[in-house]
């Protein structure tokens, strides 16, 4: 499994700078393995997927952010995706700010924002770094850093605009647990994105003393089925029907899933976990 340390023999690198040259890495080993150019909106497919009752109460991790951030304040929510925090924590808040490059992503925050009447949300249609906003009471930022290049300039700007940064991440990269099928397929390890242990040696470099708590979430069901399984394992593996790779992954499926709670694991995964990475900018 993912082991973050392995990746840490960096010699005299920063951790800035350590942290880019793993997503270069893990970006370059990706575009090699694709068969074709990925989509200008890479969420396009996928994007209604993420819709979700702001008022559910089931969700374990909107109940802790809503429990930690005082009622009526501004929120920044950087990366909002389709809403799945930014509209339940625009409920408590004066207001939401909702920053987010998918046009699709974007489209479904509105449509669900309308379709339960939450009204106070404005939503910035813009990567972050470009992104032209107010200051707020508290930027949140749940899942997102795991692909950022510029990793300083990102945090940066979460500090200038913001009194206090909430940053989401797991302990692992979020793709981890298929990381030993990629060397079954592909015949090479695969890169890893840096998550939770590389965050804290950045904070670190940039003098920033955080709080780190776990929000402790049920395990994910996993694939419905097994055709669901070799399905969206070849997406995430970049393996094309009719190919020696795909060939490969359905022979490997047997051995490596496992039926549990009427889904399908991989065996021996990672139970990743949500960490909330908490500071308040000095000055």
């Amino acid at each position: 499994m993912y082991e973050p340390a392995a990746y840490h023999q960096r010699g005299n690198m920063s951790a800035t700078k350590c942290w880019t040259e793993m997503v270069r890495a893990e970006h370059a080993q990706s575009d090699s393995m694709r068969r074709e150019e990925p989509p200008a909106d890479s969420w396009s497919n996928f994007a209604q997927n993420f819709r979700a009752d702001p008022r559910r109460t089931d969700d374990v991790l909107v109940d802790y952010l809503r429990k930690e951030i005082v009622p009526g304040q501004v929120i920044l929510d950087v990366g909002a995706g389709g809403g799945r925090l930014a509209l339940p924590l625009a409920l408590d808040a004066e207001k939401m700010i909702a920053v987010e490059p998918s046009p699709s992503m974007c489209q479904v925050l509105r449509e669900v924002a309308d379709e339960f009447d939450v009204q106070n949300v404005d939503v910035v249609e813009s990567g972050w770094l470009e992104a032209q906003v107010s200051r707020v009471d508290v930027a949140i930022c749940a899942h997102v850093l795991y692909v950022i290049q510029d990793i300083e300039a990102f945090v940066r700007k979460l500090e200038e605009h913001a009194g206090q940064v909430m940053v989401i991440m797991y302990q692992g990269p979020p793709q981890s647990q298929i990381y030993p099928l990629w060397e079954l397929v592909h015949g090479v390890p695969r890169l890893p994105l840096p998550s939770l242990p590389e965050f804290l040696e950045v904070l670190g470099q940039l003098r920033v003393e955080p709080n780190v708590e776990v929000v402790h979430a049920q395990r994910n069901r996993g694939f419905e089925s097994l055709e669901i399984a070799r399905e969206q394992l070849a997406r995430r593996l970049y393996v094309t029907p009719d190919s020696p790779q795909m060939e490969r992954l359905e022979g490997l499926l047997p051995q490596v899933l496992e039926e549990k709670d009427g889904g399908f694991t991989i065996k021996g995964g990672i139970h990743l976990e949500p960490r909330v990475v908490s500071w308040r900018p000095s000055g």
